[in-house]
Order: structure tokens, then C-alpha cells, then sequence
């Protein structure tokens, strides 16, 4: 049976990379992509390898990325760089093959089974053209699955090509840290290690029904990918999978006292929403409202809606329902996050209820037709609720909307 080869590639400090490219200045510096902290947005959200190496990291405040490195240089975000740098990336990748998985802007997998070429002579190929064209590195991965090729890339830094193979594998990867291995989070690391499990190799020697029986189908998921047989495929470049969910968080200026103004923001949030799902077509049949307090305390709720909606009305009244009704004000609020759960795609089948009010839902979708062909003539601002035109606790810009959905900041 042929074997398949594999390749992960991932895009070196991405972000920080690509802020070099863009301004040449900045290369060989310690530089760090950060947010706003006059709109207390104040970490780190991607580091230079140099910056990396005197420990700054992401997720860290301004203030201490600072202290650890006096010379670090902190620059905005620019999203729709990124953006294109990525898809510049996958314009390289394609040359070898249609089957172009990305995960998350700055990591793809590959699939060059049917290529003909060693999947390492493809992979320094990649490495090479990136290098020249982009002005960017990778680090890349090849072995015989998905799971192992990512190990792969994450194993030597920067710019590099290994390979993790069927006769070496448990070689290279058995000794690593079990948190290593793909979708081995933070809680099941800690109940892996409370069971004396500290490597992959101790994982993928322990027994099955053991595993399943202690951690369930993801135990059983990781025992797979620990002895080297997972099986998932790389997807077609073309493929889309839907989300999930639709969501914007916004961290405010000054920390809201009362429902009212919590409820402002909600309004403004929810409007992009209402955009995206009739953008893409989906439908939300509930909503989730979290809520970070001045203590850095969060808290989750939740409701189902009655029939699926791109309403962003119904998204923020029942968001503001759940506020009013669960968060205690016990402190001030110093961010929200909306989002649209239990997405469906518009051809999903629904169920009639004979007691719902289609006629005034389908006037509903209308409007909310009509309302995006205005925001793409005229820009989304175009059409705004009076409840959000005070500004006084709205940032200035909404950076954390600029994030799409689904995707993790490196």
C-alpha cells in the first residue's frame, strides 16, 4: 500500500514577519505585532524570533514584554496584510497540489502523495520559494499523517524542513511532551500527567480501554494519533466548512457601569453579525454572551432561539436579555463578546411550528437585505441604530473585529 506523504508548513512569527517585509527597517530587530493600549488592547499578540529569545511571548502585557526587552519595538496589527500574505503563501503551496488544507492564517497542510517527488525534496522546494518571493520562512513538516507532519514543523525553528517518518517516528516523537501532540489541551494535559502519562510514548503505550474509559472519544483520538495511525484527510483548496459560529468581542475604552451602556455595545456588536450571516449565507438558531469583568473574571451564557434568524435585532435582544437577566454588576464590565451559535447554512431543512410568525420573519430578512447591499455601496457605517450613535464607551477602533473567526493569534 502506497504511503502518504504529508507536509504541514508553517509560517514563522507570522505577523512580526510580515511587518518586516513590510517595513525593512524593522528586520533583525526585536519587534512584536501589539494591540492599543490607550484602548486597552495592551498585549502582545506575535513576537520576532529575537524578541522570542529573551522571552517575550504572546499574551503577555505591554508593561512586562517591555521590562523583559527595553529595545523591543511594538507595532500595530495589520490584518489585511496578513490576509494577503497568506494567500500569497497557499498561491505557492498550490503549484504541487490542489489538496490545500489551511489552520488558521500562517499553517497549511499538504498532501503531495500523488506528486511523483519526494515529499522532502517538495518541502525545501517550498522553503526556498517562499524565502525568495515573500521575503518570509517556513518551518515544515513531512511524514506519513497530519498529526505527525504539524509535529514535524513545530520540532526545528525557523526555516527548516523535518521529517518525521514510519521508521523514525517513534524516535522523534515519543520522548516529546504528551501537550505536544494536536487537540492535547490544558486540562487533559493535567489529568494525562495525574495519571503518570508525561510523553507521547507513554500514551500511546498505555492501554485502549483504559484511555476511553478515563478521557472518552478524545482520549481515544490522541491514543490514535500517539502510535502514528491517524487517517484524516487533507482537504480539497476548494472545500468550505462552515463555522461553527459567527462572533465579535470588543474590549471598551472605559469599563461600562450599567445595562445600559453593556447594551450599546451588544447592539453595535451584533450588527456585524446580522452582516456576516447574511454575507455567508447561515443562520443562527441561538446566541452566547460573554462577559469579561475589571478583574479579568469571565462569564458565559447562553439561550436558543425559537427558529434560526440573521436578525442582528433578535441576536441583540436576546443578548441583552441574558445580561440583564445573569450578570450580578458586582463589578464594572470591561469587555463582550457576542456570538451567533448553532449556525446552519440556509438550505438546512427546518421544521414548521404553525405558531411562528414566518411573514414577519421573512419582512425581517428582507430588510436585512436590503441593509447589507447598503453597507457594500456605502461602507458599514452607513446604517447605524440611534442607541449606538453616543460613542462615549465604544473604542475608538474595533481591532478585535478585524480577527476573523476561527482563527488564532500566533
Amino acid at each position: 500500500m502506497k504511503h502518504r506523504v504529508i507536509l504541514h508548513s508553517d509560517a514563522n512569527c507570522f505577523y512580526a514577519s510580515c511587518e518586516m517585509v513590510l517595513n525593512p527597517e524593522l528586520r533583525d530587530k526585536a519587534v512584536a505585532v501589539g494591540g492599543n493600549e490607550e484602548e486597552r488592547h495592551g498585549i502582545i499578540l506575535a513576537k520576532s524570533e529575537k524578541a522570542k529569545r529573551v522571552g517575550v511571548k504572546t499574551g503577555m502585557p505591554l508593561w512586562e514584554a517591555k521590562n523583559l526587552c527595553p529595545d523591543l519595538i511594538i507595532v500595530p496589527p495589520h490584518f489585511e496584510y496578513y490576509s494577503k500574505f497568506s494567500k500569497l503563501l497557499h498561491k505557492i503551496y498550490e503549484r504541487y497540489t490542489d489538496y490545500v488544507e489551511p489552520f488558521g492564517l500562517d499553517e497549511c497542510w499538504l498532501d503531495v502523495t500523488n506528486c511523483g517527488v519526494d515529499g522532502e525534496i517538495i518541502a525545501e522546494e517550498i522553503r526556498q520559494a517562499v524565502k525568495d518571493e515573500l521575503g518570509l520562512t517556513v518551518s515544515i513538516g513531512v511524514s506519513f499523517n497530519k498529526v505527525f507532519a504539524k509535529l514535524g514543523s513545530d520540532l526545528k525553528k525557523p526555516d527548516a524542513v523535518t521529517v518525521i517518518s514510519k521508521e523514525n517516528f517513534k524516535e522523534k516523537v515519543w520522548p516529546l511532551p504528551v501537550s505536544d501532540l494536536l487537540y492535547c489541551g490544558r486540562q487533559t494535559t493535567q489529568a494525562l500527567l495525574s495519571c503518570g502519562i508525561t510523553t507521547i510514548g507513554l500514551l500511546a503505550k498505555a492501554p485502549l480501554d483504559f484511555i476511553t474509559r478515563k478521557f472518552g472519544k478524545n482520549g481515544h483520538s490522541l491514543w490514535v494519533f500517539a502510535n502514528g495511525e491517524d487517517d484524516s484527510e487533507v482537504a480539497h483548496k476548494d472545500y468550505y466548512v462552515p463555522p461553527k459560529s459567527v462572533g465579535h468581542g470588543i474590549t471598551c475604552i472605559e469599563n461600562l457601569v450599567n445595562d445600559e451602556e453593556a447594551s450599546k455595545v451588544i447592539v453595535s456588536l451584533s450588527l456585524d453579525i446580522g452582516y456576516k450571516l447574511r454575507k455567508e449565507g447561515l443562520h443562527a438558531g441561538g446566541v452566547s454572551l460573554v462577559v469579561k469583568d475589571e478583574n479579568f473574571t469571565h462569564y458565559s451564557y447562553q439561550t436558543k432561539f425559537e427558529a434560526t434568524t440573521q436578525d442582528e435585532g433578535l441576536l441583540s435582544k436576546e443578548a441583552i436579555k441574558l445580561l440583564k437577566k445573569n450578570y450580578p454588576w458586582v463589578f464594572k464590565i470591561r469587555a463582550l463578546t457576542v456570538t451567533a451559535i448553532a449556525i446552519e447554512t440556509t438550505d438546512t431543512p427546518v421544521q414548521q411550528d404553525m405558531f411562528f410568525d414566518y411573514e414577519k420573519q421573512d419582512k425581517r430578512k428582507k430588510l436585512g437585505e436590503t441593509i447589507n447591499d447598503i453597507k457594500d455601496t456605502f461602507g458599514k457605517s452607513a446604517i447605524l441604530p440611534a442607541t449606538v450613535l453616543d460613542e462615549k464607551k465604544m473604542p475608538k477602533k474595533r481591532q478585535e473585529d478585524t480577527v476573523l473567526p476561527g482563527i488564532m493569534h500566533k
